[in-house]
């Protein structure tokens, strides 16, 4: 190691490298800068009590005391400032081997005081930094560039400053094209890049893939989006895929390369370009909706070229092939996770557009971006996407009723479905039947009328009950409706014998009634805003797969 090419700078900066990486484990290691004094310490460890003082000095031909006669009163004043620390050890640290007489001088500084004393010189370095051979090769770069920056002395300026220059000798390799690249642990990027607007006409450069057996169907169809249709997903063509890969250009880029992984990601959008659009969708030339969306890319594959809109909550990927009778594709992706029952509607509604089939094009300002005509999916993703607009629909009204909001439930237990259903038919004023109450309990105080001596004659009669408070629970939320009326125009009393024998006795106070609506039906709910003089007709759940109450 040439310790004389490195300069004080280099020296200092590969000592106090090496004692982080003896000290750093086991001790607190402090570098001090010394503009303004160093006080004595170059390089502070602090284990517990104890102190070590590092003392660098950049001698290269020691100091005898023939010459160099200032040397050595600067170690002797630099050792009397760190006794003033208290060290419980000071180590004096020089790239020269020192002589006998320079070590003896050294280690007299310790008389009378209670510190101890080392020498770092040449023999004791390289004895150290075989052990560390990795802190070597800040001795060689220095060695081969002969230049303090090769260090990095400077910093980040330095690292700015020699990649800069890299870069510069790079772009001397063509005239049309360069080479950027970046360090991402131990791997080395290139990104190819062109010098000017016309580089890939002028000097093409072509990238061929050849396989290695079929792909994976998931992973042939990301294929076909990404390469065949410029769609910016990225795609991983995994080692056992690839057979060869070949760069044909320049001569200095030409290869052949083999046992690599192949990611592929098509260009992102120029900047500057238009992103607001609207998703329309038309009959005939009759617009019937449209959504806004930001425009996140057009892309050319080999096969056609795509468009890729984000809407609210949702990505729209359009596929138009170059072949004028194939037929465009449409993929839209969405997540109802984390919505409230209003914004999932409206995704869900663009969902139900593209299922029902039909045209449709993106347009900017500027005028259409591209569209075409979809074809119908089949009856049963209809009805399926018909089903859940129905559940968000009664969802975002009870919501919005009983002004509590929260996001859609991830499960939704049948019953709960059915009593949501319920519950908003009552809030939009109807009459239904509640497949819940197939009977109610009253409890007697003791009071006696002819009206509830006809209720316990064992004839069915009306029974007509006002209650001020219902609510329901859903997703563990306790959703009140109001004021309710429930009732059923035949009636009639289990125990009704047991009844009215209480209170021919005078015991009624106490008394349990059980009443149910005649032939197995169930009572009738209606919130007492919504009742009217007119006899209420029951409306039907509606719902699959349930039968309706009676």
């Amino acid at each position: 190691m040439e310790r004389e090419r490195v300069g004080q700078p280099g020296f200092d900066r590969i000592v106090e490298a090496l004692v982080h990486r003896m000290y750093d484990a086991s001790a607190h290691v402090e570098v001090v800068n010394g503009r303004g004094g160093d006080d004595g310490i170059d390089i502070k460890v602090t284990n517990g009590s104890r102190m070590r003082i590092f003392q660098l000095k950049y001698y290269l031909d020691g100091f005898p005391t023939a010459s160099f006669k200032g040397r050595r009163k600067s170690i002797k004043g630099s050792f009397a400032r760190a006794t003033k620390h208290r060290p419980w050890e000071w180590i004096l640290v020089a790239p020269s081997t020192l002589t006998t007489a320079e070590r003896k001088f050294v280690t007299s500084l310790a008389a009378g005081q209670s510190v101890r004393i080392q020498v770092w010189d040449r023999a004791q370095l390289d004895g150290l930094m075989a052990t560390h051979a990795d802190l070597d090769q800040l001795y060689e770069t220095a060695k081969v560039y002969r230049q303090e920056r090769a260090l990095l002395m400077g910093g980040t300026r330095d690292v700015r400053a020699r990649v800069a220059a890299l870069g510069r000798q790079v772009d001397g390799l063509d005239d049309h094209w360069t080479v950027d690249f970046a360090r991402q642990g131990e791997t080395v990027v290139h990104t190819l890049r062109g010098k000017h607007p016309r580089a890939h006409q002028v000097s093409p450069v072509e990238i061929s893939l050849t396989g290695n057996g079929p792909l994976a169907p998931e992973l042939a169809k990301a294929v076909r989006r990404s390469l065949g249709f410029g769609l910016p997903e990225e795609v991983v063509l995994p080692r056992g895929a690839v057979e060869s890969l070949t760069v044909s250009g320049p001569e200095w880029l030409t290869a052949s390369h083999q046992d690599v992984e192949v990611p592929w990601r098509p260009a992102e959008m120029a900047p500057g370009a238009e992103t607001e659009v609207e998703v329309v969708f038309l009959d005939g030339r009759q617009v019937t909706a449209s959504y806004p969306g930001t425009l996140r890319h057009l892309g050319r594959g080999s096969i056609g070229r795509s468009v890729d809109v984000e809407l609210a909550g949702g990505c729209m990927q359009l596929m138009i092939p170059d072949h004028a009778d194939a037929p465009a594709s449409l993929r839209f992706t969405f997540s109802l996770e984390g919505l409230e029952p209003a914004a999932a509607l409206r995704l869900l509604r663009i969902h139900q557009r593209i299922v029902a089939g039909g045209a449709f094009h993106v347009r900017a300002r500027a005028g259409v971006i591209s569209g075409g005509d979809l074809p119908a999916k089949p009856e049963a993703a209809r009805k399926e996407a018909a089903e859940l607009r129905r559940y968000l629909e009664d969802l975002e009204v009870v919501q919005r009723h009983c002004e509590q909001y929260f996001p859609i439930p991830a499960e939704l237990a049948p019953v709960d479905r059915i009593t949501l259903r319920a519950a908003r038919l009552l809030i939009d004023g109807h009459c239904v039947i509640s497949p819940f109450m197939p009977s109610a309990r009253f409890i007697l105080n003791g009071q006696d009328s002819p009206v509830l001596r006809a209720l316990l004659s064992g004839e069915p009669h009306a029974v007509r009950v006002e209650c001020e408070e219902f609510a329901i629970t859903l997703a563990g939320r306790r959703l009140d409706l109001g004021p309710v009326l429930f009732f059923h125009p035949r009636v009639t009393a289990d125990d009704a014998q047991q009844a009215l024998a209480a209170l021919d006795s005078g015991h009624g106070d106490g008394q349990v009634v059980t009443v149910r609506p005649a032939n197995k039906e169930h009572f009738r709910l209606q919130l007492q805003s919504a009742t009217t003089r007119d006899e209420p007709v029951p409306a039907p759940l509606a719902l699959p797969g349930f039968p309706e109450p009676r």
